[in-house]
């Protein structure tokens, strides 16, 4: 009975989702709690939400801040320094252009949205690729690649979503996947080199000239940059990477501390302080509610046992060798699966139970998550139909989906197994 109704609550909340009949902060609170109540819960079932609410807390709060944060930071002008001389250096050589796409791309992307991302980068370069009839599906496959990789950053909504549905702190998610991470950015940078190349050969550019070159970033406000803060403002930075990847401080604290420090010392005026986090409440307090409410879901299957009911069913039913190799399954379809599924219906629906399987196979349900934030709406993001990002990539560049999706999705496919080969290697994932 608990079985099939962990399955029939999985169903709706993937058919309202998907079918957007509900919007997914509704369908995670709704849902469950009247498949709960149609298995004879009661009161129990505030319980449940409860201790699904407080597991999740220190994702949510850790969310907030770090959007914040780095939202602060932007507005004081940290990263343009930066990116203007990486847009200096790339000069009119093609395979120097196509490395300094990438850089920027996941520089930018520091703050985990897809949106300004695209943005900043694409009205940036197009000019340049277009001057030197560099092929403009060569710059929405490197920006989409770069982007889609640094999504799995702790503060990454995947990875928030896998640690909030695996109820595990992120950082014990992401840390092991620090250097197929790392293995996973430089191969974009060497496939951006090589798309640079073979753009070379018809662009006829002459790598030394850099008169002409039209390059123009984002206007931003200067009343709220802060240029005699840039090394101070990327020393906090540096810090506050140094402290999550460490495990010196929980990562909500980490982010809580930097974004005070940040705010204080860029904006001491009070209402200049109100306005700037009132301009980034918004992607904020939307993802955190998602995620408060992804601790309902979790929650009430969880303390209700319809999680191991499903566990025990799917044993039953599943050969034992692929239970065995549940997570390296779920590596190699977890891009393609970006195009099935969306962020809240694969982590909240599908990873809770691919996990719980897992483990009942003596499997271990974190090195699921880890091999599925390898590829499902990480670098499979900015290709995925299911995406407002890559319809505002495809039509930035002016590049039509099709194009951009044929030659997108196998590089993609192939940075996911590079981060899933290097995975095992490291013994994030293991056989």
């Amino acid at each position: 009975m608990l079985a099939l109704l962990g399955v029939l609550t999985i169903a709706i909340l993937l058919f309202l989702i998907m079918s957007k009949r509900a919007s997914a902060i509704v369908a995670l609170i709704v849902v469950p709690l009247l498949t709960g109540l149609a298995g004879g819960f009661g009161t129990e079932l505030f319980g449940f939400m409860t201790e699904g609410i407080q597991t999740i807390a220190p994702t949510g709060v850790m969310f907030i801040f770090a959007i914040l944060f780095f939202g602060i930071l932007t507005d004081a002008g940290t990263f343009r320094p930066i990116i203007e001389r990486l847009l200096r250096a790339a000069g009119r050589h093609p395979a120097r252009i196509a490395v300094a796409t990438a850089l920027l791309a996941m520089m930018v992307h520091l703050d985990g949205s897809g949106a300004v991302t695209f943005l900043v980068t694409v009205p940036a370069l197009l000019p340049l690729y277009d001057e030197l009839k560099m092929p403009r599906t060569t710059l929405a496959t490197i920006v989409a690649l770069a982007a889609g990789t640094m999504n799995i950053l702790p503060w990454g909504g995947p990875t928030l979503r896998a640690a909030s549905a695996l109820e595990v702190p992120v950082t014990e998610l992401f840390n092991p996947m620090l250097l197929p991470v790392l293995a996973g950015l430089g191969f974009v940078l060497f496939l951006s080199y090589r798309m640079g190349l073979r753009a070379a050969s018809g662009t006829g550019a002459d790598p030394g000239n850099t008169e002409g070159i039209s390059m123009e970033l984002p206007e931003t406000d200067p009343d709220l940059e802060r240029p005699r803060l840039f090394w101070v403002n990327i020393a906090m930075i540096l810090a506050a990477v140094v402290f999550l990847i460490s495990g010196l401080a929980p990562p909500h604290v980490v982010f809580i501390i930097a974004f005070a420090l940040a705010v204080t010392l860029n904006y001491p005026n009070l209402k200049q302080q109100a306005d700037r986090i009132n301009a980034h409440a918004k992607a904020a307090l939307l993802m955190a509610g998602i995620l408060f409410a992804a601790g309902c879901f979790t929650g009430i299957l969880k303390g209700s046992g319809m999680i191991d009911a499903m566990a025990e069913g799917s044993v039953a039913v599943l050969p034992d060798w692929v239970g065995g190799h549940l997570a390296i399954i779920t590596g190699v379809c977890s891009m393609p699966a970006s195009l099935l599924f969306d962020p809240d219906s694969f982590y909240f629906g599908i990873l809770p139970l691919l996990g719980s399987t897992a483990e009942y196979f003596g499997g271990d349900a974190l090195e699921v998550g880890r091999a599925a934030i390898s590829g499902q709406m990480t670098t499979g993001f900015p290709v995925s139909p299911l995406t407002g990002a890559t319809y505002l990539l495809v039509g930035l560049t002016g590049v039509d989906l099709g194009d951009h999706q044929r030659k997108t999705i196998p590089y993609a496919f192939l940075t996911t197994l590079i981060i899933l080969f290097v995975s095992l290697l490291v013994g994030a994932i293991s056989l």
